[in-house]
């Protein structure tokens, strides 16, 4: 059985507009989703080493907070030339201000440390999504996103890391995509297909 709402285990408007539209756009927009604001919630901390474990404890935190469904989603850049950085500490790099100019900065500077070329270097999105249903019973969903860095960032659409970021098959960053057109490549947008097409089944 479908459920009537969903808690989003994140403070960060973007994503619940973001999923908002998918949710809509993929035949259930009658289920309510509201987020961790909502219900006063802190955000727990985040001690997984993996992109899974840290939104297994987000869903969960808010799962038993509020005894309602949970979604939860883990997601970050990782830049190959980096060893995958920043990868679950994308976030992170944004410092607590969330300055993702701080981050973009950052990368930039690394890979010239490297000596490798900054622009076009290649990256890919990941994004998990952790589901906590009524009972209790977990659900996990992943989607991936391949492409190259681009700087100067460019676009003012999406968030984090979307303005610095080319998925392939495209010469626009997401930063420059409406929020249809890059649910079409992003990671977040094929990890919540795999969880609409869960629900549907409900």
């Amino acid at each position: 059985m479908q459920p009537d709402h969903i808690i989003l285990a994140t403070h960060n408007q973007g994503k619940l507009v973001e999923l908002q539209s998918m949710m809509c756009a993929a035949g259930l927009g009658h289920i309510t989703l509201k987020n961790a604001a909502d219900y006063n919630l802190s955000a727990p901390e985040e001690t997984a080493d993996s992109f899974e474990g840290n939104a297994l404890i987000k869903a969960r935190f808010v799962a038993e907070q509020t005894g309602r469904a949970a979604l939860a989603d883990d997601s970050g850049l990782c830049v190959d030339a980096l060893n995958g950085d920043p990868g679950v500490y994308s976030a992170d790099w944004a410092g607590p201000a969330k300055d993702f100019d701080q981050a973009f900065h950052m990368i930039k500077e690394r890979l010239e440390k490297n000596n490798v070329e900054t622009d076009g270097a290649t990256a890919h999105f990941v994004c998990v999504l952790a589901y906590i249903d009524e009972a209790g019973n977990t659900h996990i969903f992943k989607g991936t996103s391949d492409g190259a860095l681009h700087f100067p960032p460019r676009g003012q659409n999406g968030f984090g890391y979307d303005p610095i970021f080319v998925p392939h098959g495209e010469l626009r960053s997401f930063g420059e995509m409406s929020m249809e057109e890059k649910e079409t490549y992003s990671a977040r947008g094929r990890a919540f297909a795999a969880f609409a097409s869960y629900l549907k089944t409900l």
